[in-house]
């Protein structure tokens, strides 16, 4: 069973279409428990989640007030999004020992990809 678990979780984090970029190594690849893997990947998330915070803080201070509250109505509208759409992932495995993992790299990567499009208008506007 936790062959089918391991080569399910390799799949999830090797295609593309879920978030990761191809290449990109599992963070978690060192620990052997599913309950190991669940707090790795809570942890992942929570560093991924500072680092956006981070980065919103450094956008958000070079914007005029007009633009702050567009960016925060966005921030929050993503976050609803991003929540709903990790609750829709990890469902899949409903009642499983997966389904807390699944919702945690579901939340990394997209807090990781939110910090990444963040960043970019960052970049955009020191042009």
């Amino acid at each position: 069973m936790q062959t089918v678990i391991m080569s399910l979780l390799v799949c999830l984090l090797a295609n593309p279409s879920s978030g990761q970029k191809e290449g990109k190594s599992d963070p978690c690849a060192h620990v052997s428990s599913q309950s190991e893997m669940t707090m790795c990947w809570r942890k992942v998330h929570t560093a991924a989640d500072t680092r956006l915070n981070r980065v919103y803080r450094q956008l958000l201070s070079m914007l005029g007030d007009e633009e702050k509250l567009e960016l925060k109505k966005a921030q929050t509208a993503w976050l609803k999004y991003r929540d709903a759409n990790c609750e829709f992932a990890a469902n899949q495995y409903k009642g499983g020992s997966m389904r807390p993992m699944i919702y945690a790299i579901c939340l990394a990567e997209m807090t990781e990809n939110r910090t990444i499009e963040l960043r970019s208008q960052i970049t955009d506007r020191n042009l």
